[in-house]
């Protein structure tokens, strides 16, 4: 053990021991703050070593790895990569960090936006224009920006710098994008992007056509906010690009079940861990599921077949029936077909069994009370929930909405 890591943990052993003292709050706050930001440029720095030495490539990993090893994040441990990687490229920012008076955060969002900057120019960036770009940025740190305003910034900065020399604006430059799907421990889906102007406002289109508020059977206004209903019309995108222009046929997602042969209970779908019985009998109506049975050893006792639910000429058949969505209206190349007897339950795959739901009203029957039956007039009937409606007076589907139940005698 070499000098300076004994000093390093001398000083994390006194951080450890340290009691809470109310009587200086905001002093000790500011000097532990302090204290963070340097260990933050510290480790930044010895990530860089760590790479430039090949210290990880002969255990053979990777630097993020032996960061993740030790504790990191892995967010954390590529920003201390990113910053490291940076330090010989960007004195004047590294001159700073080492003051400990900015966060590791902040000292990214300079990297970054170098880098940005630099990805703007036709030709190479010379060591002038690099220090007046660190300069311009860390003045923004210094003003008490934000690190997204700092990218802001850099963004202004690299723009001008594309101009003048006949470079690639951010918004045209598709090297950039990026699409993150992250699981949270909640088992949702957090999804972030960086998309090019003509890639974004096609997004923005398809989302905001598939959208638009929708009221309620009974006349009553869209309950779902903005961005539910932009959530919802994103499934709608998912399953017609999963048709592959087939609207006549249903999306070709294919999902693995897992069922544990002494815990039926326990199921896992691939890709989302372990679900509820509500989810699979959603998700199996319009979907191929092939159920595989394991032992306790993770091996496969039982592998059923694929099930291609509602066959495109049901679906068509469903199609000239229902119209569109029986709730709210969607148009109908943006719905599932949903079993009307679950399918789960032995419900079988035919017309007098089936309706045309979108993703947010399927989602409604399944988890929030909402139910459907097949009135005598062979079209299918929806019964609210009881908070809804306490009566739970049937109503028609939408492309019928202006039937009465005297009229369905």
């Amino acid at each position: 053990m070499n000098a300076a890591t004994a000093e390093l943990i001398r000083i994390a052993e006194e951080l450890r021991d340290l009691e809470l003292d109310d009587a200086d709050v905001i002093g000790e706050l500011r000097a532990v703050l302090a204290v963070r930001h340097l260990a933050d440029h510290r480790a930044a720095m010895l990530a860089g070593a760590l790479t430039r030495l090949d210290v990880a490539a002969r255990g053979g990993r990777r630097p993020r790895e032996v960061l993740m090893t030790l504790g990191c994040a892995p967010s954390v441990a590529a920003r201390m990569l990113r910053v490291g990687a940076a330090a010989e490229a960007l004195p004047v920012v590294m001159a700073h960090a080492a003051d400990g008076a900015s966060s590791g955060e902040h000292v990214d969002a300079v990297v970054k936006g170098v880098r940005h900057i630099q990805m703007r120019a036709a030709e190479p960036v010379d060591e002038d224009a690099r220090y007046q770009h660190q300069v311009d940025l860390w003045s923004q740190v210094l003003s008490g920006a934000t690190p997204a305003e700092i990218a802001d910034r850099a963004q202004k900065l690299g723009n001008q710098l594309a101009e003048e020399q006949d470079g690639l604006p951010a918004a045209e430059d598709r090297s950039i994008n990026e699409i993150h799907c992250v699981k949270t421990s909640e088992g949702r889906w957090r999804v972030k992007g960086n998309l090019d102007a003509e890639v974004g406002v096609k997004l923005a289109a398809a989302l905001e056509e598939g959208s638009a508020p929708r009221p309620e059977p009974d006349g009553t206004p869209d309950p779902r906010p903005a961005e539910r209903r932009r959530a919802d019309a994103l499934e709608g995108v998912l399953d017609t690009a999963s048709r592959a222009g087939d609207r006549s046929s249903p999306p070709r997602t294919q999902l693995l079940l897992t069922v544990p042969a002494d815990a039926p209970d326990a199921a896992e779908l691939e890709f989302m861990g372990p679900i509820s019985l509500a989810s699979l009998r959603r998700l199996s109506c319009d979907t191929s599921v092939t159920t595989i049975i394991m032992d306790g050893h993770q091996v496969p006792l039982d592998m059923g077949h694929d099930k291609r639910l509602f066959p495109a000429h049901l679906r068509k058949a469903l199609y000239l029936r229902d119209r569109c969505c029986i709730k709210c209206g969607a148009p109908a190349s943006r719905t599932h077909c949903h079993h009307i007897q679950h399918w789960s339950h032995r419900g079988e795959t035919s017309l007098n069994n089936g309706c045309l739901l979108c993703p947010g009203c399927h989602a409604d029957v399944h988890h929030n009370g909402w139910n459907v039956i097949l009135g005598y007039d062979k079209h299918p009937w929806l019964i609210p929930p009881a908070v809804v409606d306490p009566d739970r007076t049937p109503l028609p589907a939408y492309n019928r909405r202006t039937m009465h139940l005297d009229d369905a005698a």
